[in-house]
């Protein structure tokens, strides 16, 4: 059984919202203003984003911030 820390569900939430809005990994971080590699690690659950970052990606997707953050 594959047991995911809250960072790789958090990516893959994220990665699964993106490519539903047939996005690029690049098209979501020119569109939220970060790294295409900062965004990637993100997806992969290597790192832990801020408030901040996660308020960016909520706009960039075009969505709010309780839909990104809804299975948590």
């Amino acid at each position: 059984m594959i047991n995911l820390n809250d960072y790789e569900k958090l990516g893959i939430r994220i990665r699964l919202l993106r490519q539903k809005k047939n996005m690029s990994i690049e098209d979501l971080a020119f569109e939220c203003e970060i790294n295409k590699n900062y965004l990637g690690d993100l997806e992969r659950g290597k790192r832990n984003p801020t408030f901040k970052i996660l308020l960016k990606i909520s706009k960039g997707l075009k969505i709010s911030l309780k839909e990104l953050l809804a299975d948590f």
